[in-house]
């Protein structure tokens, strides 16, 4: 059945492959952009309706929801989430929006050490308190932090000891974040975590990469303090670095483990491996070699 669906976010990871998704099922699909830029224009190519506004300003979502029967909200690792998140869930509840689908983490949590991921926790539970019937997703790890964070050494220096977890490639998260949106009613008050298909360690992807890429990949534990200098180096900001640093902690914990079957199960088809997603994405890993 077509609906009228709205994708905020919709030039990120996500958003940008849910937007397609849903276009190619023949809905009608607003994405909302703060600006104009070559991806909006993109999107718009594709056949979405571009509308400007910002999920900090009330006035441009009220404006952006009217007429939408359901969304798919997601924010970036940056300050603010709360409010956006209260902005949205106003927009939605004004405008008769009668589902949401909610891009939040699986670290979201009250004790975690992560503010980002606390904010998480904390708009989950704004959201619920409001009449729009809403689906939490919470990803493990993205498999793109495997592309977000190579250096073209080879080498993966990151502060997770020996904890695992199961990478889920952006567009396997897109494929379930549409299928809800198809049909949001069996969903609707529901919190999926989400995984890739196998649970690793470091160590073990670092081999799985080396096989794909016919080179040498090697993971390297360090401290936070050092994995600290690395991203105050790469130009993160403090928010961003307090999180990274809060969910190093978590993962050593076990938050970020574990495994079902739950892309499968809500959109009919498996999520990729480690060894896909590097395949898919070896021209990257070619061109940024150190």
């Amino acid at each position: 059945m077509e609906r009228n669906l709205l994708v905020i976010g919709s030039t990120g990871k996500t958003g940008s492959q849910t937007t397609e998704l849903l276009l190619e099922r023949g809905h009608r699909v607003r994405a909302l952009v703060r600006r104009r830029d070559e991806r909006a224009a993109r999107l718009a190519g594709l056949g979405a309706e571009i509308v400007e506004g910002d999920v900090h300003d009330i006035n441009s979502l009220t404006a952006a929801t009217k007429g939408i029967e359901a969304l798919y909200f997601t924010y970036p690792v940056v300050p603010g989430l709360v409010d956006a998140t209260a902005n949205v869930a106003q927009a939605a509840a004004e405008n008769g929006v009668r589902a949401m689908v909610n891009m939040s983490q699986i670290s979201a949590r009250r004790e975690t050490a992560s503010n980002a991921a606390r904010q998480h926790w904390i708009a989950e539970r704004v959201l619920d308190r409001f009449p729009v019937p809403v689906t939490h997703l919470r990803p493990t790890f993205f498999a793109e932090w495997l592309i977000m964070m190579w250096d073209g050494t080879g080498k993966l220096r990151f502060p997770f000891a020996d904890g695992r977890h199961a990478p889920i490639a952006a567009s396997d998260q897109a494929r379930v974040i549409a299928s809800i949106l198809d049909d949001p009613t069996p969903h609707a008050g529901k919190t999926y975590p989400l995984y890739g298909p196998v649970e690793l360690n470091h160590y073990e992807i670092a081999e799985k990469m080396s096989r794909v890429l016919g080179r040498e990949v090697t993971y390297l534990p360090i401290e936070l303090d050092e994995f600290a200098a690395v991203l105050e180096k790469w130009g993160a900001s403090p928010h961003l670095t307090q999180h990274l640093l809060g969910v190093a902690v978590d993962y050593r914990n076990g938050i970020f483990a574990g495994t079902n079957d739950l892309v499968e199960e809500i959109s009919g088809t498996a999520p990729m491996d480690v060894e896909t997603f590097i395949s898919k994405n070896r021209g990257f890993y070619d061109s940024h070699t150190a």
